[in-house]
């Protein structure tokens, strides 16, 4: 691996993307690099490896409408975009749970004798550590924050790939899950909207050059 050309063709990456407002509706995203970028978010850490998260890709026109009439910050994504994502985080991930359960003795293998322990560990660390048990909303803020790591790869592996992305939290969340909870999409027993996601390709070049604050107006060194 050559170093020095990797870390270039990240940053060149970092400096293509851009918020997409309007994209090219004639132009969509080929199955398998949109299976990449899913898969840059499936793979993305979470804390405690808890992954409180589902994508729910949503192509259906009538729906993507619908969305539109409660997105303030949607109106140019949602009618264009190849692809939307609507990004849903877990309620309730506790380690007594049963998706955690489930995660732990079915996908991560955790031997038996070892799940009282984890679970313990676990408990102690939300309910004490980070305090998130002090409400439902503490809790699902939590996972909300790990979704929005898997948010970051995604746009970032789309980029690298030559595909544009916008994130959205630009809408009214109580009746944007009113709308999917109506269509069948939303369990909001299990979940909520965490955040919305457009990918395709840009309709026109953005219109000012990328400006971030300087790298030592962002960063303290403590030596």
């Amino acid at each position: 691996m050559n170093r020095e050309v990797t870390k270039q063709e990240i940053m060149d990456a970092f400096a293509f993307r851009h918020a997409t407002k309007t994209f090219d509706s004639k132009k969509k995203i080929s199955a398998d690099d949109f299976s990449f970028i899913l898969d840059a978010g499936r793979l993305s850490p979470s804390s405690v490896g808890y992954e409180p998260w589902k994508f729910v890709v949503l192509q259906n026109p009538e729906i993507r409408e619908k969305l539109r009439e409660v997105s303030f910050g949607a109106q140019g994504q949602l009618p264009t975009a190849s692809h939307m994502v609507v990004i849903l985080a877990r309620k309730n991930a506790t380690p007594e749970s049963d998706y955690v359960q489930h995660l732990l003795r079915n996908v991560k293998k955790v031997p038996e004798h070892m799940m009282d322990d984890m679970v313990a560990a676990y408990k102690n660390f939300q309910e004490v550590d980070i305090n998130i048990y002090e409400s439902e909303r503490a809790l699902f803020d939590w996972a909300s924050k790990q979704t929005y790591i898997a948010l970051g790869n995604m746009m970032t592996a789309a980029a690298l790939i030559g595909i544009d992305s916008c994130p959205i939290e630009g809408f009214n969340y109580e009746k944007a899950a009113r709308i999917l909870e109506e269509e069948g999409i939303l369990d909001s027993e299990n979940f909520g909207i965490s955040v919305m996601a457009a990918f395709g390709y840009r309709a026109e070049e953005p219109h000012r050059e990328k400006v971030r604050q300087a790298a030592d107006e962002v960063v303290d060194w403590v030596n």
